[in-house]
């Protein structure tokens, strides 16, 4: 029978949470313990290392600034990186890549947005179909 301690510098750091992260396209939800006050981006470079060292698929990288966390119950915008995980009241979320388009604007680089063409979908489908479709 195995005998746990527990660590003298995790007594006055507050209440544990067992949380669930769902990553959308792998098989099943990753299970871990936290700290009600530690940061969502600890929560996300966890996240990241369980799913990583479990060997699970698609392969996500590692870099905690291409990811956001969302939590279901609270709606569609996705938690602070600063907030603490405790602060939410729940215990269940889902990881996502950030889109193309928020990387880079939080990276200050205006190219990645930029459109090759023309850009529009009337343009293609005109192009596409060889038709033309008027504009109202």
């Amino acid at each position: 029978m195995l005998h746990y301690k527990q660590k003298k510098n995790q007594a006055g750091k507050g209440n544990r949470l067992l949380i669930s992260i769902t990553v959308l396209g792998s098989a099943g939800p990753i299970r871990f313990l936290v700290n009600e006050q530690d940061l969502v981006a600890a929560v996300i470079d966890t996240a990241l290392k369980s799913y990583a060292r479990e060997g699970r698929l698609p392969v996500l990288g590692s870099d905690i600034k291409n990811f956001v966390l969302h939590c279901p119950n609270i709606g569609t915008e996705g938690l602070s990186p600063w907030e603490t995980i405790g602060s939410v009241g729940v215990r269940n979320f889902m990881l996502f890549k950030k889109p193309q388009a928020e990387k880079a604007i939080e990276d200050g680089n205006s190219a990645a947005i930029n459109r090759k063409g023309n850009g529009s979908f009337k343009a293609w489908l005109n192009r596409s179909l060889n038709l033309k479709i008027s504009s109202h």
